[in-house]
């Protein structure tokens, strides 16, 4: 059956979906960019600052899901611009430094609110 997951510590979803669902085990995060749930603006500063709060976002969705950080097993980067991915791997690293999840990073043209990042994360209950 399945399980629609809504939380306030994350940001509202922007459009006609849902922050996560879960599904047989498995939960599928919806794209995260780097608003702060408390002003529903995206946090000031560079890609690490908006890498700092999508993760904090993710593990807020995954806290609600009863789910953690290191039941994710995929997640998928999109930059605004490709010249970021070092800095935003400075910051993702540090939160799956042991057994990081499978992961594609990708440049695309615009995001969302001007946004220089966005993740999307697939977690399994193990």
């Amino acid at each position: 059956m399945k399980k629609i997951i809504k939380t306030a510590d994350a940001p509202e979803a922007l459009g006609p979906y849902s922050q996560a669902v879960e599904i047989n085990g498995t939960l599928y995060v919806s794209g995260q960019i780097g608003i702060d749930p408390g002003t529903g603006k995206i946090v000031p500063g560079g890609v690490e600052e908006q890498t700092t709060q999508v993760l904090k976002n993710i593990k807020a969705i995954l806290r609600a899901a009863g789910f953690t950080i290191e039941d994710v097993v995929k997640s998928t980067c999109y930059l605004s611009d490709m010249t970021d991915f070092m800095a935003m791997n400075k910051i993702y690293g540090r939160v799956y430094e042991k057994n990081p999840p499978v992961r594609a990073a990708v440049a695309v043209k615009d995001l969302p609110l001007g946004a220089l990042i966005e993740i999307e994360t697939i977690a399994v209950k193990q």
